[in-house]
């Protein structure tokens, strides 16, 4: 939540501090204790100035109508106490009413509207504080949620502080909207943060893509598995920021409007973060001029976005080939007729990328050139690792198609994870097929302003062409322009200055990454997502029916007829667990081999020549080494067809002993009474989700 002190109203002098970190008290006290706290809260009598609160309201409907909401939608709110929040839930709360007829749940507060507040937990007075925030939204009717941070590793650094509390928070929006069944987040980010993120952007040299800013509109997806509907749907929760076109003061002038208090940040004066430097040289150039201009080259930078979007999107649905097993085929042929600009190539290669790797990484300079050079020689000839994935000429294609696979020796920056089986796919599927329904909405208006190349600027993509593109169409003054490039040459310096901080903190909480050669102990009625691609699970059956294995007694006489009870202890012994990891070369060896085993007595003694470790059982005369070994040569035809880069990156279940169980994509499993299922949904789609722009 906030961290800073609860400004006064005019009938109190109360003053409670919210979540500051821990830093030495002189840094946080003296700023509070040597000015007089000029509130612009007000009484809750009357407003000292007059607000035009209607014109905030009906520009605040507008936005959600673009955004594909309605009144009846249930929304949240990411609350932290501060202006652009409390004005955030004060928008929200009349635009709930007003055309929702104010429904109310049993508590008295508007239905299908909640206010997260997070409590960092960094000092032990914020649970205090938490609810005092907590009070302040019930006062508009607006229920709300607690939520509290949980630091494994402990504390952040102070200077990452920022960064770290920004993760866990998404982290926890997340997770409360779901248990809510709620879709839609709203956050009360304005055009000032916009303008600070652009000078950020610009000093770290981001392109056109990147000084676009925070989007309107954006999916953000979970990095827990929550309940087993997610498998067959990817779940994400659409951010909405419908302040964007709104001012700092405006949010001062709509909480002195509504005669809301609120909270003013004494951290936000600390020059350790780069947010705060950038935020306090903007005040400094604060002349209705400056900020025009400024915000109408954000706005540029946006409307190009839109265009790169919209081009790579219809490049996706005509030159890409998703595959079941975990890979896609781009059509070169396709790319090379289309003719299009390299800054929608890049990004178009990309969002291909991070899908089939789940890396989510910005994928930029010379692995980029790298990349689009890649894309424009047809035909294809070689073969590249990059960003996560190993790009190939595809079997048969003569070069004209590329094949994009996950590299399985790039680790994955974060656990594997696994969670327990929960069935709630009524519940999930209802908030999903809303959420499906409210992007459709608002995409259709944001299609209505999509142009065409003519009359969309900077896509040359880099920070200086967009600079010096909008000074030549009359954009920014020379003066403004100095200004932004004296702004960009400051944060640079100070950037510099401390990377070797940064270095240090990355070298000592550095990424957790993932072997793809193991996973974390599978057990039955779990789930493991498995590189983040593949939602495996498994479970025992008590008896296996005739029927079950009846095309392979057809096949082979050797099964028909037989009892077949559960047989557990040929594979799992007594400890009932298995691990994942990816398809080897041993794999193929091992398939192979057990396809020309003819006995069982000649299985037993191939694999204990395998692997001297495993420990044979005394139920030598069981039917499994006869099942496995018909499973094992239908499999082997089925990985035939499969391009050999892309096997690597199928899953397999093997038990405590390193015994190969199931190979579930391609058919293959050890055990009749073994039931196993691999599906490749990735947490993120293809092209990263919705955004919007506008």
């Amino acid at each position: 939540m906030a961290r800073g002190v609860i400004l006064p109203s005019q009938t109190s002098t109360q003053t409670l501090l919210f979540a500051i970190p821990k830093i030495p008290l002189t840094t946080w006290k003296l700023p509070f204790m040597s000015r007089q706290v000029s509130c612009k809260c007000l009484s809750t009598q009357a407003p000292v100035v007059a607000v035009d609160m209607a014109k905030y309201k009906e520009a605040f409907s507008r936005r959600m109508a673009m955004a594909g909401l309605k009144p009846h939608h249930r929304v949240a709110i990411g609350v932290s106490g501060g202006p652009d929040s409390m004005a955030l839930c004060v928008l929200t709360a009349h635009w709930k009413a007003r055309d929702f007829d104010a429904k109310c749940d049993s508590g008295g507060f508007i239905d299908g509207l909640l206010a997260i507040i997070v409590d960092h937990g960094l000092r032990a007075e914020s649970k205090e504080e938490a609810n005092t925030v907590s009070n302040r939204v019930s006062k508009l009717g607006i229920r709300s949620h607690i939520a509290c941070c949980d630091w494994p590793d402990g504390h952040p650094k102070q200077g990452h502080l920022q960064e770290a509390a920004r993760d866990m928070r998404y982290e926890i929006f997340q997770k409360i909207c779901i248990q809510n069944r709620i879709g839609v987040l709203l956050i009360a980010h304005h055009a000032d943060d916009q303008a600070e993120l652009f000078v950020l952007r610009l000093s770290r040299n981001s392109g056109v893509l990147g000084l676009a800013g925070m989007p309107f509109t954006s999916q953000i997806f979970s990095t827990h598995t929550h309940s087993y509907a997610e498998v067959s749907g990817n779940y994400g929760i659409l951010v909405v920021r419908p302040l964007l076109d709104l001012s700092k003061e405006d949010m001062y002038e709509i909480c002195e409007g509504s005669n809301q208090v609120w909270v003013e940040d004494p951290t936000n004066q600390s020059l350790l973060y780069a947010r705060n430097r950038i935020r306090m040289s903007l005040r400094d150039l604060s002349s209705s001029a400056f900020k025009l201009e400024l915000q109408a080259v954000i706005s540029a930078c946006r409307k190009t976005r839109i265009y790169i979007d919209y081009i790579c999107s219809n490049l996706i649905s005509k030159a890409v080939t998703v595959m079941d097993l975990g890979y896609a085929v781009i059509d070169l042929e396709i790319l090379n007729e289309s003719k299009i600009e390299d800054i929608c190539l890049s990004k178009f290669i990309a969002l291909v990328l991070k899908f089939i790797s789940q890396r989510h990484r910005p994928i930029r300079g010379s692995t980029s050139k790298l990349l689009l050079d890649y894309m424009h020689t047809l035909p294809c000839k070689t073969s590249l690792t990059a960003a996560g994935c190993y790009l190939s000429p595809a079997p048969g294609s003569r070069g004209m198609k590329a094949l994009v696979c996950s590299s399985v020796d790039c680790p994955l920056p974060s656990k594997m994870e696994s969670s327990h089986l929960h069935f709630q796919a009524e519940q999930e599927n209802c908030t999903s097929d809303e959420i499906g329904k409210i992007i459709a909405d608002g995409k259709s208006y944001a299609d209505s302003l999509i142009t065409d190349a003519s009359d969309v600027h900077f896509l040359e993509g880099t920070s200086e062409s967009v600079l010096t593109g909008a000074r030549n169409l009359g954009m920014l003054s020379e003066s403004t322009l100095s200004n932004i490039l004296l702004l960009q040459k400051e944060e640079i310096q100070n950037f510099k200055s401390k990377s070797k901080v940064a270095a240090d903190y990355k070298s000592e909480h550095g990424v957790k990454s993932v072997s793809t050669s193991r996973s974390e102990p599978l057990h039955p009625g779990q789930i493991c997502c498995f590189m983040n691609r593949f939602f495996v699970t498994w479970k025992l059956s008590e008896e296996v029916t005739e029927n079950a294995t009846s095309e392979e007694a057809n096949s082979d006489g050797v099964l028909k007829g037989q009892s077949r009870g559960c047989c557990r202890s040929c594979v799992f012994g007594h400890d009932m667990m298995v691990e994942v990891r990816n398809l080897t070369e041993p794999d193929w060896l091992y398939l192979a081999n057990l396809s020309r085993s003819r006995t069982s007595e000649n299985f037993q003694e191939w694999r204990h020549s395998l692997d001297s470790k495993v420990e044979q059982t005394e139920e030598k005369t069981n039917e499994c080494p006869d099942y496995a070994r018909l499973s094992a040569q239908r499999a082997l035809v089925s990985l035939k067809s499969i391009p050999l880069a892309a096997r690597r990156g199928l899953p397999v279940l093997v038990n405590s002993q390193g015994l190969l169980l199931s190979i579930p994509s391609i058919g293959f499993k050890h055990c009749p009474c073994l039931m196993v299922s691999a599906t490749f949904k990735p947490k993120v789609p293809l092209g990263g989700g919705h955004s919007s722009f506008i």
